[in-house]
């Protein structure tokens, strides 16, 4: 029964987790954006979703242990290749934070979160219902 529930949510899991992941890059992008030579960083969304759900990680490579006892590690900021993004107007430090396109990109991705978050409470809320009658 438990590892249905898990199917069935997995999806949205992926997706909230590589939503908050993405959130985090844009706001060290907006945190930035006075920083000399700092270059704006994102990610692509929809391809990093189709990675997930088909169970390829395009993070940095497996830690490699030395002793059994050893943890592998691993960071939540490897869900996705980080890419820097395109520059549309040169700046004289060298940074290359838009924060016109750095703000619309995170009120979009806050919107995507909070409509997956919606779906979700809905989809539980299904099933509470469907388990009480």
């Amino acid at each position: 029964m438990v590892s249905k529930l898990d199917n069935a949510l997995a999806f949205q899991q992926q997706a909230l987790s590589l939503r908050a992941n993405r959130q985090q890059v844009l706001a060290a992008n907006i945190a930035n954006a006075d920083t000399p030579n700092y270059k704006a960083r994102d990610f692509d969304f929809s391809a990093a979703l189709k990675d997930a759900v088909a169970g390829r990680s395009s993070g940095d490579l497996p830690l490699t242990t030395t002793a059994g006892r050893h943890l592998q590690g691993g960071s939540e900021n490897t869900m996705a290749r980080l890419m820097y993004r395109k520059e549309n107007q040169s700046s004289v430090d060298g940074n290359t934070v838009d924060m016109d396109i750095e703000r619309a990109q995170f009120a979009e991705n806050a919107v995507h979160y909070e409509a997956s978050l919606s779906f979700l409470t809905h989809q539980f809320k299904t099933m509470l219902a469907a388990t009480q009658n």
